[in-house]
């Protein structure tokens, strides 16, 4: 006779569920019957009323890696006064008010920022240093535009001036944009802004790495040019400039070794790019190689260079005269 044989007392068959693990023992502080829970929780609320840890949780939810702050009161003034995009200022607590806080604080009413006090130490850890004279402003991010923007703007303005009787006004009117290799000071940047808005450029190109960004400085060396000259950034300046040539532009490049002279290149009366290099290194070689001419500015042996911003002024003003003597000729015939 055959017989079905069941698990035997002490196999573990019985008691299986009985017998399964649990996980790893839990450590001391996890554990809401030990001491050393009650003493976790305990420094957690001390760590929650402590001021300067709540300083810190303020100024994390101020500041970023991404923010531009200006600090220091002159600094302050100056981008108030020329209007540098701006979210919110800080404002000690207990501080010294002199002429210059209280033109700070009536310009900040009337561009609707967000007036906030702190303390000493929240603002000592908001800008990263304690020479801040009580003072720091938040300058909101730039707003950059695309290439395929600029573009499609200067075109627009082109065709709009071509009904122009003045051939001066025609030719001035023919897209006009300054790129800058390798320029990484900021107050360069503004002064190149501030120089392309002075001789009529429609914008201003930059790469994304190895550059400067429109930062509150170079805001403010722009003298305000920064809020009507465009600036785009591109992924690779090198083939941002190949397509404005498969567009109708021409590119010249700056550099020392030039096969010619500012604005005598003969590409200046058409559709053109001012590409500028960095004022120790000079032009990549990618980016020089696909520039249509290279041109030099005439200086004497006592400078190896000009400074990038000098160099563009000088070459936008070059591009300038050009096009009215083009235009003068256009005229005469």
């Amino acid at each position: 006779m055959v017989t079905k044989k069941g698990p035997t007392k002490g196999s573990g068959g019985k008691h299986r569920n009985a017998l399964k693990g649990k996980g790893p023992t839990p450590k001391a502080e996890d554990r809401v019957y030990h001491k050393a829970y009650r003493a976790k929780r305990t420094a957690d609320r001390r760590k929650v009323a402590d001021p300067r840890i709540a300083a810190r949780r303020r100024v994390a939810k101020f500041t970023s890696d991404s923010d531009d702050l200006v600090i220091g009161r002159n600094a302050v003034l100056e981008a108030l006064r020329v209007g540098v995009p701006s979210s919110q200022l800080y404002i000690a607590s207990r501080i010294e008010h002199d002429d210059r806080t209280r033109d700070i604080v009536r310009l900040a009413g009337q561009q609707g920022l967000n007036l906030l006090e702190a303390d000493r130490l929240e603002m000592d850890r908001i800008a990263r240093t304690g020479n801040h004279q009580g003072v720091i402003l938040k300058a909101e991010p730039y707003q950059y535009s695309s290439l395929q923007e600029l573009a499609e703007r200067a075109e627009k303005k082109a065709r709009a001036m071509q009904s122009a009787d003045s051939a001066e006004a025609r030719i001035a009117a023919r897209p006009l944009f300054i790129a800058l290799d390798g320029v990484t000071d900021p107050q360069n940047l503004g002064a190149v802004i501030r120089s392309a808005a002075a001789f009529g450029a429609n914008g201003v190109i930059l790469p994304e790495r190895r550059s400067a960004s429109v930062t509150a400085a170079a805001w403010k060396v722009s003298a305000g040019a920064a809020a009507h000259m465009p600036v785009a950034r591109v992924v690779n300046l090198t083939k941002a400039l190949e397509s404005l040539k498969e567009h109708g532009y021409y590119t010249v490049g700056l550099d020392g070794g030039g096969d010619a002279l500012v604005g005598e290149t003969g590409f200046e009366s058409d559709p053109l790019v001012v590409v500028l290099g960095s004022e120790g290194k000079g032009l990549s070689r990618l980016v020089r190689e696909a520039c249509d001419s290279i041109a030099g500015i005439p200086i004497t042996n006592m400078v190896e260079s000009l400074n990038a911003s000098v160099a563009a002024g000088i070459s936008l003003y070059a591009v300038a005269r050009a096009r009215r003597e083009a235009a003068a000729g256009t005229a005469t015939e």
